[in-house]
């Protein structure tokens, strides 16, 4: 394999990359910063058709090409209708972000089951089902291809009030060392990014206590930036990661670097 140029290594020009849950923050920061880097982007949203056309004008401004793809995408069909309108509107899929995934806060025992399989159903089932045929395409094409799933540090540092989402996240990461054990026969790469807390509008003033106890906690002293998290992506996704595969790369400001005891 040649080497590639270090001057090339993010260029992301001529590639087509699919966000999901891309019509607002983290997902919207991924999406804009794929764009910035030359990367044509299809935006897949749910309910969030507002917050999904402000992203689109960001990367047209970029200079790069938008697409709007809604869906729910724990119902049947949904994941393969996304990938197969990112294919018919720019001919092929080159990256795959899965980020798209909720955040309910429940104590244990008081999770009905609904809202059990609602969690699983989003962002695992989800994931998996885009996962599968995002890499079908990707095997289509013959050269290769990149997925990165968007986990989270409490698939492995536990919260009180998160068993699902811990549970749901914890199985992600597993799914994607899975699948790049499976596909990397293929040339497609599968990695996980764990990010920790990401600033959102209004979280000051939402969470004060909890954004003041993180600050004084992560050895950087900082919320992340979708940024932070979208250029972890970047990197995995591009040539500069082309012997990288199942692997996790935690991007929490060191949180995690702290004793448990």
């Amino acid at each position: 394999m040649k080497t590639p140029l270090v001057s090339g290594l993010l260029n992301f020009k001529g590639r087509v990359v699919l966000v999901t849950g891309a019509g607002n923050g983290l997902g919207a920061g991924i999406a804009a910063r794929f764009a910035e880097a030359g990367a044509d982007v299809a935006i897949h949203y749910r309910g969030n058709l507002e917050g999904a056309r402000s992203v689109a004008g960001r990367i047209k401004a970029l200079g790069s090409r938008a697409l709007l793809v809604q869906a729910d995408l724990t119902q049947q069909g949904a994941a393969e209708s996304v990938v197969t309108e990112a294919v018919k509107k720019f001919g092929r899929l080159d990256v795959l972000v899965n980020n798209a995934g909720i955040y309910p806060m429940t104590p244990l025992l008081e999770i009905k089951q609904d809202e059990w399989q609602e969690v699983i159903n989003t962002n695992l089932n989800g994931a998996f089902l885009c996962l599968q045929a995002a890499a079908s395409q990707m095997i289509a094409q013959r050269d290769g291809g990149s997925i990165v799933n968007i986990i989270s540090i409490e698939a492995f540092n536990p919260a009180p009030g998160h068993s699902h989402y811990s549970a749901s996240k914890a199985g992600l990461d597993m799914l994607g060392r899975t699948a790049a054990r499976e596909l990397g026969k293929y040339g497609i790469r599968v990695n996980s990014v764990a990010p920790g807390l990401i600033w959102r509008e209004g979280i000051e003033n939402s969470w004060p206590d909890g954004v003041k106890r993180w600050n004084n906690a992560a050895p950087l002293q900082r919320l992340g930036q979708p940024e932070d998290v979208a250029d972890a992506c970047l990197f995995l996704a591009s040539p500069a990661a082309r012997w990288i595969t199942g692997i996790n790369l935690t991007v929490d400001g060191g949180m995690l670097t702290n004793q448990g005891y």
